[in-house]
């Protein structure tokens, strides 16, 4: 039995000018001791998934319209809100983006860690600061003792992130969801991060899914990778395979677009163009208008999603035997 099963979501928000719906059949499965990646530009859906699975939707006008999330056997969204309470923060953890929007100015870090503690388990006071200070140490959190009693602007980027980890770690989570905990960080401490997000799901046997942008990243941290692009998940399967051998286009695209070493000056390719906005998604694939490789059915028909490699999966038309037939 997977940790975490999705299978077909989709997903609807109210808005003034009517419903939208950002997800279009979302489907992956992540297991103890796996990352995963989700990448994409932005708009692609990665923080919506996030938030489908955090049962966060209903406090921003949104829905799951359809579809199944499973979570260690549990139907997800059977539950109600004070059942999903009971898991936030104790069985599954969100880690954001900012630090500064996770950390309360006029608080110590410690007293943070410690209030998250005691509202999700049975700790003490003083059990729940000892656990915190632990927690704090193993993360590579010098002077633990004296950061404990510190306030956030106290402290570095790389730090703040750090003690925003160890929050999302003290209550021994199954499932860690971690939305571009690296964005703000530079190079030196984005690598920190990343080898930290490694041995904690080594020594923890948790599952991760890391959300970002950066390329780089996936292929240092991550198991396997989601590739999401407007609302769908073009496709999914190990990373080795698919940095090396990437099935949908707009996967070519994103590989394209990193620069390595001795490359000439003029090959560096953008993506041509935009995600599309929620409101205005094309008829057919959605990412057709800026395909190179677009046919007549992709502007025409949704693909379907298409098993390749054992594990991969992969949402175009190339793969399908319609597409075969109007060559």
């Amino acid at each position: 039995m997977s940790l975490l099963t999705l299978k077909d979501i989709k997903v609807e928000f109210k808005t003034r000018d009517g419903i939208v719906q950002p997800l279009n059949g979302v489907s992956f499965e992540l297991e103890a001791g796996e990352i995963l990646g989700l990448v994409g530009e932005t708009g692609s859906g990665k923080s919506v998934t996030a938030q489908a699975v955090m049962g966060l939707l209903p406090f921003l006008d949104g829905r799951v319209s359809s579809g199944e999330i499973s979570f260690m056997g549990r139907d997800m969204l059977s539950l109600s809100e004070p059942e999903y309470q009971q898991l936030r923060g104790n069985q599954i953890s969100l880690i954001s983006q900012n630090p500064m929007t996770s950390l309360d100015p006029v608080y110590r870090v410690g007293h943070q860690i410690v209030e998250g503690l005691q509202l999700h388990t049975d700790l003490s006071r003083e059990q729940a600061r000892e656990r915190a200070v632990n927690v704090m140490s193993s993360l590579g959190i010098p002077n633990s003792e004296k950061v404990f009693h510190q306030f956030p602007h106290q402290l570095s980027g790389g730090l703040k992130q750090r003690i925003v980890i160890a929050m999302g770690l003290c209550a021994d989570p199954r499932l860690l969801i971690a939305d571009e905990p690296t964005t703000a960080l530079d190079v030196t401490v984005q690598a920190q991060i990343v080898e930290l997000f490694r041995q904690t799901v080594e020594k923890m046997d948790l599952g991760l899914i890391m959300i970002t942008h950066d390329l780089g990243v996936i292929a240092n941290l991550c198991d396997r990778v989601a590739v999401m692009y407007a609302g769908n998940l073009v496709e999914i399967g190990d990373v080795k395979s698919v940095f090396a051998r990437p099935g949908h286009p707009y996967t070519k695209a994103l590989l394209n677009c990193i620069p390595v070493l001795n490359m000439e000056a003029d090959s560096l390719k953008a993506i041509p163009g935009n995600v599309p906005s929620v409101r205005t998604y094309p008829k057919g694939c959605r990412y057709h208008p800026r395909c190179p490789d677009a046919g007549p059915l992709c502007r025409k028909i949704p693909p379907e999603i298409i098993r390749t490699d054992p594990g991969s999966r992969v949402l175009c038309h190339q793969f399908s035997p319609q597409w075969r037939k109007t060559l």
